[in-house]
């Protein structure tokens, strides 16, 4: 083989190297929230992509044993070219044979080497950290064939791989890690409006990071501070209420002041002269639903939202009622102040 033809088998090593180097990292940085959108609109690109992404240790395996062999390929192949081509000008200088031979060694080496970590290693590496999206479309299907071309030989180094790591009691993964913890969420959410990338004027992104940390009997209202009616109580009392406190929803007691049901303006505001003077019948006072003070508050709402109730009991682990949780309380910390609709500004 010519001395050219080696430093055009260099060229194209580089390039075999640089594609392994890119989409090994793409396969790993890549999210799975920017690639499913494309393959549910039918990409068959984000298809392969979303395969590779699920099977990354097996194309980990491929891309590192594309690197070994292109980076023994490229020494092998280019030292001899590089050497001999080096070995003209040095001749032409008068060094003797045993300093062309070693300085043509060194400088080969340190060229090579510098080719093989700036164009071969760090500039894929780099571009596919930069565009993971664009990255791992463009070099993920490719990768996804090769890989099944030498499927036998990176599954046997694969599970040779995996074996080694029981022994060292540490459980392999197939798949790429794309989730984040909460905590993970919320670091991400602090640096992005550190860099001016992310505005949160309102606070809310910030409440809802504190809201899934916060319990029922953090929020709950102590009972003695809640505006109650007593059970019997009439239409018209339900309407003095309303002109003296303004809230639509009120907590029904019965004699040992224990909240055993509530009732909404709306339940009462039909009842004519006559019905005023008469008790609230039972089927109009509605139900409460009890949490326990200690569950986290994201629980109580769900629960809350199922039930349809905007009034829950909570309780301690003894079973006493500690305080009432009012949906709108809920929200509060999520959105900030939610005023009744019928209570009138002071």
């Amino acid at each position: 083989m010519s001395d050219w033809m080696g430093i055009v088998w260099l060229v194209v090593l580089l390039l075999i190297n640089a594609f392994f180097v890119g989409a090994e990292f793409a396969v790993i940085s890549a999210r799975r929230s920017q690639i499913e959108p494309k393959a549910d609109r039918g990409s068959k690109a984000a298809g392969l992509a979303l395969k590779a992404m699920e099977n990354a240790s097996l194309m980990l395996a491929m891309c590192q044993l594309g690197i070994t062999v292109c980076s023994l390929l490229i020494l092998y192949v280019s030292e001899p070219s590089i050497h001999h081509l080096l070995e003209v000008p040095m001749h032409a200088l008068g060094w003797s044979p045993q300093v062309i031979s070693v300085v043509g060694y060194a400088v080969t080496l340190l060229l090579v080497t510098y080719l093989h970590v700036v164009f071969g290693e760090m500039m894929p590496k780099n571009a596919s950290f930069s565009m993971p999206t664009r990255a791992v479309l463009l070099l993920a299907p490719p990768l996804v064939w090769i890989a099944r071309v030498f499927k036998p030989i990176i599954w046997l180094l694969n599970a040779i791989t995996n074996q080694m790591l029981r022994l060292m009691r540490v459980e392999p993964k197939a798949e790429a890690n794309t989730a984040f913890t909460l905590d993970e969420v919320e670091t991400i959410v602090e640096t992005s409006k550190r860099e001016g990338l992310l505005y949160d004027r309102t606070g809310a992104l910030a409440k809802t990071f504190e809201f899934t940390n916060r319990t029922v009997g953090e929020v709950a209202i102590p009972t003695a501070e809640i505006v109650t009616l007593p059970q019997g109580a009439t239409t018209a009392d339900v309407e003095a209420a309303v002109r003296e406190h303004g809230f639509s929803r009120y907590v029904v007691v019965d004699g040992d002041d224990e909240p055993v049901g509530y009732l909404h303006l709306k339940d009462v505001i039909d009842a004519d002269d006559e019905q005023s003077a008469l008790p609230v019948k039972q089927k109009r006072v509605r139900q409460l639903i009890s949490v326990y003070s200690g569950s986290e508050l994201e629980d109580a709402m769900q629960l809350m939202r199922s039930s349809g109730a905007h009034i829950a009991k909570s309780f301690d682990a003894d079973g006493r009622t500690t305080g009432l949780l009012f949906l709108e309380d809920i929200l509060e910390e999520l959105v900030g102040e939610v005023r009744d609709a019928t209570r009138r500004l002071s």
